[in-house]
C-alpha cells in the first residue's frame, strides 16, 4: 500500500487564490506542523504551505484511484 497521503479542500476561506475547494492535494508529511493541526500541501502557488487541517478532508482512496493522482 502506499504511503502518500491524499486530503479533499472542503474550505478555501482566506485562501482563495491558494486553495481551490473540492481539489484534491496530496499531503507533504511534515510530523511537527501536523502536533499543531497542520497540513502540509503544495497548493497554486506551487509552493508547499502548512494550512489548518480544517480546511481538509483526510481522504482513503483505493490503491487503484491513488495511483491515477500519482501517475497524473
Amino acid at each position: 500500500m502506499s504511503e502518500r497521503q491524499f486530503a479533499l479542500c472542503i474550505d478555501n476561506t482566506d485562501y482563495e487564490a491558494s486553495l481551490i475547494t473540492r481539489k484534491v492535494y496530496e499531503v507533504i508529511p511534515d510530523p511537527r506542523a501536523e502536533e499543531d493541526d497542520l497540513i502540509r500541501v503544495m497548493d497554486e502557488s506551487g509552493e508547499d504551505y502548512l494550512y489548518h487541517i480544517s480546511h481538509f478532508m483526510l481522504l482513503h482512496l483505493p490503491a487503484e484511484v491513488e495511483k491515477a493522482l500519482i501517475e497524473a
